[in-house]
């Protein structure tokens, strides 16, 4: 992971090539792993501020945040993901420390909401987020809200 490199840009900053190379990566992991036949491109990409790693122009981790107000009271974190090539390499946990100081430093605030994939409950409760026991099927998969405070 010597050329890696971590992006934060708002939908404004992206390249066409760092676009293409996030959208692959989330249809790659989201569509085709998980066997997900759902509306990735759901016009929220134009509001979130866009964290990812990448080498040699492929994305190896992802995931997006928003301001409060926008897809909750809020602000949040969503389409989290690491790609194949890039797992087992404590990426994921690096990518929701991002997302959180980034929150934190642009939003100015610490309260963030986010909807887990349930085999993921404990790793985000290493990064203070809590269950709230509200449970529900998305596209198949359980998930369970959380909050951080």
């Amino acid at each position: 992971m010597s050329n890696m490199i971590w992006k934060i840009k708002t939908f404004e900053e992206f390249t066409v090539p760092e676009l293409y190379a996030v959208l692959k990566a989330r249809i790659d992991v989201f569509v085709i792993e998980q066997n997900c036949p759902y509306p990735d491109l759901d016009n929220y990409d134009q509001k979130a501020v866009h964290i990812w790693a990448e080498e040699e122009g492929q994305v190896l981790a992802y995931c997006r945040i928003f301001d409060k107000g926008i897809k909750y009271d809020e602000t949040s974190i969503g389409r989290v993901l690491t790609t194949k090539l890039a797992r087992g390499k404590s990426l994921g946990k690096q990518l929701i420390q991002y997302a959180v100081e980034t929150i934190e430093n642009r939003f100015h605030t610490s309260e963030i909401k986010i909807s887990a994939q349930d085999y993921l409950l404990r790793f985000y409760s290493g990064f203070g987020f809590e269950d709230t026991g509200k449970k529900y099927l998305e596209d198949d998969i359980p998930h369970t809200e959380m909050i951080r405070k």
